[in-house]
Formats: structure tokens, C-alpha cells, sequence
């Protein structure tokens, strides 16, 4: 079967070994790359899991992780924490602290039906522990203008380590005609994992996931395709508080480099030159609270799955728009909202000759939209309920694993959980935790409520109960 860029999530388990025979391999040489090895949409976002509320922030800050997250743990970032971020980091009141933090993840996961075949090797069809993630971090300001978020995983159902997260930022206080602007710059290796904003991808919700769970196999290169697969250098400006501009460009590394790393160069594949990305925001005080809207955009040209024996490329560009509302109550109680549309326009021109396929495969097109609200009580103890459907043409090349040959899919994620120790009266900063319980259910999935695989499997098969653990030191 030739390359092609999306697949059914049963394969992904195939092409994750795949994968990892590739990294055991000594040459990067194209002749070893296996093409149904790769997916360009899914993996990423299925490797790895947002992580944030770093204790090493919150010693270097003097301010509880309630202060920055809300909830107390977790990427979703008040007002404050959004702050803290676009200035690089840098908020100091300890004259020193040691710039490094660990967490860990560890979760049970049981699905409607058993999954043939098992999700990953040595784990069973349905039921499994285990340690989904082990995090060591290197974050805080390193004086007033220097700062990093830097992130090694150590991920526990593949049995590999990675390098993850990358964002090195610096930044400088300006005035300019009169307004106060924060400048910087972000080192990252993730488009939008430099965003302060809980409606882009790389912070979005569930912000843990597992591995083990299914999941669709179709979703824009943006959400995740790119995460650690790329580096990118972007520049920005706060302006009063309320407006963001940011553009920047990222790149491929090496095949042989990203094979150190842990990460997979085949999957999506390299880009060819730079890919374009651009983001703007404005956020103002609402009704007692903080609402944002914004916008944000991609452009990449890729060679799938590192294959140069052709002058074609596939070509993507994703426009998004994404808004987003917090409020604490006079209770401490918050409540907060956050949504995003991505529109996927591509045009598959290499994937599709590569297929063999002369006619009535290149042009298809994605949307993806995602929804979530959520009430923490006292800050501490939340319930978020998320939305999420993709949609887009059929392809009988493209999606060849769905009965259907259609990408859709679509379902409800409903999360609650408890962070006891993130508020300002515990002194113990080093220490973090909170337990929760995720659903999962879906209404379609890969193209078809029922029998998407031509095997009969329906999509509330993979209705997913996860209960998870999540340790901060």
C-alpha cells in the first residue's frame, strides 16, 4: 500500500512499531522509510500530552498554581498566567530557585469494546495501566529579559524517551508612540506550543490524554502533525495588554537529528524551505471577566514521509479562527469557555502520485471544530465538557482505510477532577497533584456511526472511561 497522509486509528499501534524499528536503524536513508508507516494529522497529537503548572514557576513567582492555571494544575492559564508567558517567563520575587520541575502521568483505560488488535505492544485489547508519561523540565527566567520552558519525556507506553515541548523566549518592555508593548521572540518546535491561549492546538483540551485510547485518524497538519517534528523561530508584540501579533517560519531538522531526539522524521514528513505561520489576538475586560478573540494561519509544503524521488510537494494551508472567555466568581469559583475552527485547504499533488493515483485524489479540504467549558469550584474542584467534529470530502485514495472513504468524526469529552493542592494556602509549591476521570464518546468516527472499518465496528465502540493521576514536583 503506498503513502498515504491520514489512516484509520486501528493501524496507528502497526505504525508506531514501524516507527520505532526506524529509530532503532543506523541510516535515515529514504530506502529504509516504510511508507504505510506514516501519517500526516494524528500521531503527534497521540505521542504526546500537554503538561504545565510547573512548581519550579511557582517558587520562582512566590504565586500558587492557581495564580497561572486554572484549576491549580494543567496548561489552561488565567489572565495572569497568560502574562507571565508572553513576557518570556521572567517574573521574579526569589533571588534564586533551581529551574527544574518533574511530573508524571498515569492512567486506566477501558474502552466499549476491545480494541484488535491491542492498542500497543505488551498491553492487552482492553483495560490497561499505566504510566502514560514521565516529565523532567527546564523552565524559568533566566534574568529580565531570557527565559525557557524545555521539556524531556519519557514516554511509558512506547518505552522511548524524547526530547517535547521547546520554547526559548526572549523579551523587552517597550514604549512606542505612547503604548506599552511587550517584544519578543519564541524558539519552539511546535507551532502554537509558544501560544498563551487555551484555544490552540498544543494546549488544548483534554489537556492529558493516553495513548492507548483510540482516536480518530484525520485531523489538520496544524493540530499537532508538526509537534517536535520541526523548529521555527517566531516574533511577537503584546500591545496594552490587548492586542497580539505574531509571525515567525518553521523548518525541518535533519532526518538523523530528529532520529536523537526520539521523534519520527517520516511522519508527516520534511518541509520543503519554511512554512509560514502567522497569529493575531485581541483580548479585553468583559462582564467581570477576560475574553479573547483571535486568528491564526499555516502554510506548509511537505515531502511525505521524506520522499524526494519526486519534484512534488503537498501542499497545506490551515486558517483558524479561536475565542475564549474566563471569569472568577466572587467565590473564588471560575469559569471559563474556549473554542477554535480550523479550515484545512490541501492539495496532495506527491502523496497522490505516489499512489498511483492519476486523477481525483489532490484537492480535499478539512474543518475541525473543538469546544470546551468547564466550572472549577473553589478553583480546585472542575467539570469541563468539550466538543469535537471534523469533517471533510470523501477520498477513496486518501482515506482508503474507511468504509466510507470519509474522515469524519465527532463526539463529546467530559472531564472531572480535583487539584488539591494548588491553592495559595498550601505552602508545599513543590508539590502538585490532581486525579481525575475522562469519557470519551463518540457519535462518529472515521467516517460512519457504524461498521466504519467494514469490520462492523461501530463508533461507540471506542467510547473511552480513562482515569488518570497527574503528579507535579
Amino acid at each position: 500500500m503506498p503513502f498515504l497522509p491520514f489512516t484509520s486509528a486501528r493501524t496507528i499501534d502497526r505504525e508506531e512499531r514501524a516507527a520505532d524499528r526506524y529509530h532503532r536503524s543506523d541510516a535515515p536513508a529514504v530506502s529504509r522509510i516504510a511508507a504505510p508507516a506514516v501519517i500526516v494529522g494524528s500521531i503527534a497529537v497521540l505521542a504526546a500530552a500537554p503538561a504545565g503548572a510547573l512548581p519550579a514557576f511557582a517558587v520562582q513567582t512566590g504565586q500558587p498554581c492557581q495564580a497561572c492555571h486554572v484549576g491549580g494544575l494543567g496548561p489552561q492559564l488565567t489572565a495572569f498566567g497568560r502574562n507571565f508567558k508572553l513576557h518570556g517567563y521572567t517574573l521574579r520575587t526569589t533571588t534564586f530557585n533551581v529551574p527544574v520541575s518533574a511530573m508524571a502521568i498515569a492512567s486506566f483505560v477501558r474502552t466499549e469494546k476491545d480494541q484488535p488488535p491491542p492498542p500497543a505492544h505488551n498491553f492487552a485489547a482492553n483495560d490497561n495501566v499505566a504510566i502514560d508519561q514521565l516529565n523532567l523540565f527546564v523552565a524559568g527566567g533566566f534574568g529580565p529579559h531570557v527565559g525557557a520552558f524545555i521539556q524531556a519525556t519519557y514516554d511509558g507506553v512506547r518505552k522511548v524517551f524524547t526530547w517535547d515541548n521547546l520554547d526559548v523566549r526572549a523579551t523587552t518592555d517597550a514604549q512606542i508612540r505612547g503604548q506599552d508593548v511587550v517584544l519578543g521572540v519564541s524558539l519552539n518546535n511546535n507551532p502554537t506550543v509558544q501560544d498563551a491561549w487555551n484555544t490552540t492546538p498544543a494546549w488544548g483540551f483534554p489537556y492529558t490524554t493516553s495513548t492507548l485510547a483510540p482516536s480518530p485518524g484525520a485531523s489538520p497538519v496544524l493540530d499537532g502533525a508538526f509537534a517536535q517534528k520541526v523548529l521555527g523561530l517566531t516574533a511577537y508584540a503584546w500591545i496594552n495588554d490587548a492586542y497580539f501579533v505574531e509571525a515567525g517560519a518553521y523548518g525541518s531538522p535533519g532526518a538523523s537529528t530528529l532520529i536523537h531526539l526520539g521523534a519520527d522524521p517520516t511522519a508527516p514528513g520534511d518541509i520543503e524551505g519554511l512554512a509560514p505561520y502567522a497569529r493575531l489576538a485581541y483580548q479585553r475586560a468583559l462582564a467581570g471577566g477576560t475574553l479573547e478573540v483571535g486568528a491564526l494561519g499555516l502554510q506548509a509544503n511537505l515531502h511525505p514521509g521524506l520522499d524526494h524521488t519526486t519534484s512534488l510537494t503537498d501542499h497545506y494551508t490551515d486558517l483558524g479562527l479561536d475565542a475564549s472567555y474566563i471569569k472568577a466568581l466572587a467565590n473564588t469559583d471560575v469559569i471559563t469557555f474556549n473554542a477554535r475552527y480550523l479550515h484545512e485547504q490541501q492539495a496532495l499533488q506527491a502523496s497522490c502520485l505516489i499512489a498511483g493515483a492519476t486523477s481525483g485524489c489532490a484537492n480535499n479540504k478539512l474543518d475541525e471544530f473543538r469546544a470546551d467549558a468547564s466550572y472549577y469550584w473553589r478553583n480546585t474542584i472542575g467539570a469541563t465538557l468539550g466538543a469535537f467534529d471534523t469533517t471533510g470530502n470523501s477520498n477513496a485514495v486518501v482515506f482508503a482505510g474507511n468504509r466510507t472513504f470519509n474522515p469524519n468524526s465527532s463526539g463529546l469529552n467530559l472531564q472531572l477532577d480535583a487539584t488539591p493542592f494548588g491553592a495559595e494556602s498550601q505552602p508545599a509549591r513543590r508539590v502538585n497533584v490532581r486525579l481525575g476521570i475522562q469519557y470519551t464518546l463518540y457519535s462518529t468516527f472515521n467516517g460512519a456511526r457504524s461498521n466504519f472499518d467494514g469490520a462492523g465496528t461501530k463508533a461507540s465502540d471506542n467510547n473511552t472511561l480513562r482515569v488518570f493521576s497527574w503528579f507535579a514536583f
